[in-house]
C-alpha cells in the first residue's frame, strides 16, 4: 500500500497544505480565503445585449459577469418573473461566484447555484441525476438507479411542504461509495434534504436581506481537500504533521514556477501558461533515442508528470499537449486511454477532448480557483506591502 502524508507548512508566512504519496508531493493548496461558491444578493448594474450578459454588483466594489442564458427565475428577488425571463437593470438577483476576478477579468457569476453535501451536490435550475465521473461506469449506473427515485421523491415532498417551486439536478459524489449498502437510502436521503434546506434558506434570506449581503459561504478547508485527495487514491491510513523542513516544501513550490521539468528518463517538459490557454511540449532530451519504443515510454511517463504539474499548478481552461510523434496508431490509442484515466482521477473535472490532425492533444479543465502562479503573486505582494 502507498504511504501518505499531509504536511502543514508555510510559504512566505502563507499557510500551505501539501499531500505526499510515497515521498512525492502530489497535492498543494494554499489555505486562503476564496470567494468561489459564495452566494450574494446582487443588483444588475447594466446589461450588454450583444454579449447576452449582465454585470452584477454584489459588493460596493465588487462586480461580476453573469450570462443571461438559463437564469433561474427564483433567484430574482425584487419581482416575479417567468422561467427563462430576461433580467432588467436594477433587478436584485441571488448569484453564486463560479470563479474569482483575475487581473482585468471580472468574477464569473451564476444563478444555477450548487450546494454540496457530504454525498451529493444539488444545482438549482438543472434537472436529472448523475454521478461523479471518477467512479467507474458500473458503479455510477448502480448509484444513479438507486438515488434517482429517492431524489425525485425528496424534492417533490420538500417543494410541497415549503410551498416552493424550482427545478434542481443532483450529482452523486465519490464519497457515496463509502456508505454501507444497508444504510445508503437513509444516508443519501438525509444528505439531499440538508442541501435542499440550505437552498431554501438562501432563497428565503435573499428576499429579506439588503443588497450585497453574503447569503452563503461554504466550509471546505484545504486540509479537508487534502484528506479527500489521499482517500480517493486509496490511502486511508495517513498522518497529518507540521513541517520540519526536511521535505523541502518551499523549494518544491519554487520549482513549480519553472517552465522546464526534467523526467527520470532524461526527457523534459516545457510548460507555458498563457492568457487564453496552456501549452505543454514533450521533448526526448537526454532519453536514449535508439531504444525501442522510446517515444511511447516517454509519452506515458510524460502524461503522468503532466497531470501532476497541471494539478499542482492548478492550470485550467484549455490545455494543449504536444507529445512526441509515434508511428504506431495503436500506441496513440494506449496513450489516449491512459490520459483519459488520469483525467478521470483529477479532483477537478478534466476532460479529454481530442487529438488534432497535427497530433496535439486537447484537454479542458474546469476553473475552480486561481492558478498557483496567481496565488504566489498575491503572496509576494502581501510580503512586499508589510
Amino acid at each position: 500500500m502507498s504511504d501518505g502524508q499531509i504536511i502543514l507548512s508555510k510559504y512566505h508566512n502563507a499557510p500551505v497544505i501539501t499531500g505526499f504519496i510515497d515521498g512525492k508531493m502530489e497535492f498543494l493548496s494554499f489555505d486562503r480565503k476564496s470567494q468561489v461558491h459564495e452566494v450574494y444578493l446582487g443588483k444588475v448594474d447594466h446589461i450588454v445585449k450583444n454579449l447576452n450578459a449582465a454585470f452584477i454588483r454584489y459588493g460596493q466594489d465588487s462586480i461580476g459577469y453573469l450570462s443571461l442564458q438559463n437564469i433561474s427565475n427564483v433567484c430574482v428577488t425584487n419581482r416575479n418573473v417567468e422561467e427563462k425571463a430576461t433580467l432588467k437593470s436594477g433587478d436584485e438577483v441571488i448569484v453564486q461566484i463560479e470563479s474569482e476576478a483575475i487581473k482585468s477579468k471580472k468574477s464569473k457569476l451564476t444563478t444555477s447555484m450548487s450546494i454540496s453535501g457530504k454525498y451529493s451536490v444539488i444545482t438549482l435550475g438543472r434537472s436529472g441525476v448523475g454521478a461523479s465521473l471518477k467512479l467507474n461506469d458500473a458503479k455510477r449506473k448502480a448509484l444513479i438507479d438507486i438515488t434517482k427515485p429517492v431524489f425525485e421523491s425528496t424534492l417533490k415532498s420538500f417543494q410541497k411542504e415549503n410551498n416552493l417551486s424550482f427545478s434542481a439536478g443532483l450529482i452523486i459524489r465519490t464519497n457515496a461509495v463509502d456508505i454501507p449498502e444497508e444504510s445508503y437510502i437513509s444516508a443519501i436521503t438525509e444528505d439531499i434534504a440538508e442541501c435542499l434546506k440550505r437552498i431554501s434558506l438562501i432563497l428565503t434570506e435573499g428576499r429579506k436581506r439588503t443588497i450585497y449581503s453574503l447569503l452563503y459561504s461554504p466550509e471546505n478547508s484545504s486540509l479537508d481537500k487534502a484528506r479527500a485527495f489521499l482517500r480517493n487514491r486509496g490511502i486511508t491510513d495517513f498522518e497529518v504533521i507540521e513541517d520540519t523542513g526536511i521535505h523541502g516544501i518551499n523549494s518544491k513550490i519554487d520549482s513549480l514556477r519553472q517552465n522546464k521539468i526534467w523526467l527520470k528518463s532524461g526527457a523534459f517538459l516545457i510548460i507555458e501558461q498563457l492568457e487564453s490557454f496552456n501549452a505543454i511540449d514533450v521533448n526526448t532530451g537526454k532519453a536514449i533515442k535508439g531504444k525501442k519504443d522510446i517515444s511511447m515510454a516517454v509519452n506515458l511517463e510524460a502524461a503522468d508528470e503532466i497531470m501532476r504539474q497541471v494539478r499542482l499548478r492548478n492550470l485550467t481552461g484549455m490545455i494543449l499537449i504536444d507529445f512526441i510523434n509515434m508511428k504506431d496508431e495503436k500506441n496513440y490509442e494506449i496513450l489516449i486511454e491512459h490520459m483519459t484515466e488520469l483525467c478521470r482521477n483529477d479532483p477537478i473535472h478534466t476532460n479529454f477532448v481530442d487529438v488534432t490532425g497535427l497530433g496535439i492533444m486537447e484537454l479542458t479543465r474546469n476553473k475552480n480557483d486561481k492558478s498557483l502562479k496567481e496565488i504566489l503573486q498575491e503572496v509576494e505582494n502581501a510580503v512586499d506591502n508589510r
